[in-house]
């Protein structure tokens, strides 16, 4: 790549940069540099700081290092600080070999100019789903590959859904479900559970909605993107859906259908173990589109990423290494501990081939989509932030559907 050693980073990452404060991290050496100055050591960032140095995640780094010939350099922030101290080590040119970040970041990183493309690194993302890909595309150009993946689903209560008559079968698209969810109720049940918060996550849990109606994030206001928001705002009118959605976080609208009364709630892969401790009977089926067929829901998940070095040389072990994270063997261990879906049909092959109750997590990733797609990158934050006004604004009542995604276009333009 054609670049000074200098970043020339963007006025907004700047601006991240110069916001980052002390944060906290978890690191088998000193965090004060991301090199320590020896060729043979090479340094990894993640967010994973529930893992421990003794962890399987801990020893698999170990162990892809050790068959690269170096020894790792490991530090693990909360996701939100590892954007930060990202951008800050780009500035000081004193950047990570090996990068790993959520996947909406990656193009926030792209556009400051941090990140080498596949082109640059060498990386062989032929066996990646292309939807998933996509996360990690800006201009054209791939930076990174993805680890895995997980995306939002409707669990289902068998015991609510028989008792109201319900055969879930039946369930195809948003009329089919909303009578379902009108049986539930005259059975003296509730209906569906999910979060609307005024955060990233009430858009992260309507975006199979909008994106299942037909509309687009460049067009909120269009006729499918109003009846996407109107069918969320007729449930909460019919009883249908609780008004505790306004406020619900995914963690507190799963703690709703956990209590065992609710047929239907939005979720994600990661509540997989809390369904098996749930105690009542459960399945999960994907988010239906409004006509019918599986809606695309957003993906969550990582992207392995290898930032721009003063010594390019670097860039060979830095592959290795991160062809070594994504291998299929590793990528089988590290997305059943993550309870991820992997990023290629053959690793979800065995995962599904080992757990059966992966398949509908499985036939949902392939329908999903990222955040930043469709050669968003920087600008899906603002419209993220319009469109969550937008739907407080709605089922708060404060607005009608349409005037509130008219006036979150009108914000984005």
């Amino acid at each position: 790549m054609n670049r000074t050693t200098g970043r020339r980073l963007t006025a907004a990452a700047l601006t991240v940069a110069a916001l980052a404060t002390g944060t906290t991290a978890c690191s088998s050496g000193d965090n004060s540099s991301a090199k320590s100055g020896d060729s043979g050591t090479f340094t990894i960032w993640d967010p994973y700081p529930q893992f421990a140095e003794d962890s399987a995640w801990a020893k698999l780094l170990d162990g892809c290092g050790t068959k690269a010939g170096v020894k790792i350099k490991r530090t693990a922030f909360d996701t939100s600080d590892l954007t930060n101290k990202a951008l800050l080590a780009a500035q000081q040119d004193n950047s990570a070999d090996v990068l790993i970040v959520d996947n909406p970041v990656v193009s926030t990183l792209a556009e400051a100019g941090i990140l080498t493309t596949s082109d640059d690194n060498k990386l062989d993302t032929s066996k990646v789903d292309p939807n998933l890909l996509a996360a990690g595309q800006s201009g054209g150009k791939t930076y990174g590959t993805p680890i895995g993946a997980n995306t939002l689903a409707l669990y289902y209560n068998k015991e609510v859904l028989k008792a109201a008559g319900v055969d879930v079968a039946s369930v195809k698209d948003w009329p089919s479900l909303t009578a379902a969810l009108e049986k539930v109720k005259k059975a003296g049940k509730k209906g569906i559970t999910f979060s609307a918060i005024g955060t990233e996550e009430g858009s992260f849990q309507f975006l199979p909605w909008l994106w299942g109606s037909g509309a687009k994030l460049t067009e909120l206001d269009t006729t499918q993107g109003v009846s996407a928001l109107s069918l969320w705002t007729d449930w909460l009118k019919k009883g249908y859906a609780p008004n505790s959605v306004i406020n619900n976080t995914q963690t507190t609208s799963w703690q709703e259908f956990a209590s065992g009364d609710y047929a239907f709630a939005e979720n994600g892969t990661w509540q997989l173990a809390g369904a098996e401790k749930a105690g009542f009977d459960y399945g999960v089926l994907p988010i239906p589109a409004s006509s019918g067929g599986n809606a695309a829901a957003p993906t969550g998940g990582e992207f392995v990423t290898v930032p721009i070095q003063g010594d390019t040389g670097r860039y060979a072990t830095a592959q290795k290494l991160v062809t070594c994270l994504t291998s299929t063997e590793n990528l089988y261990a590290t997305d059943t501990t993550l309870s991820y879906v992997a990023p290629t049909a053959e690793v979800q092959d065995k995962q599904v081939a080992a757990d059966a109750k992966l398949k509908p997590w499985v036939e949902a990733v392939r329908a999903a989509k990222g955040r930043t797609s469709d050669d968003l990158g920087t600008k899906y934050p603002k419209i993220s932030e319009q469109m969550w006004k937008a739907v407080q604004s709605a089922l708060s009542g404060a607005k009608s559907p349409k005037d509130a995604l008219t006036e979150a276009q009108d914000a984005v333009k």
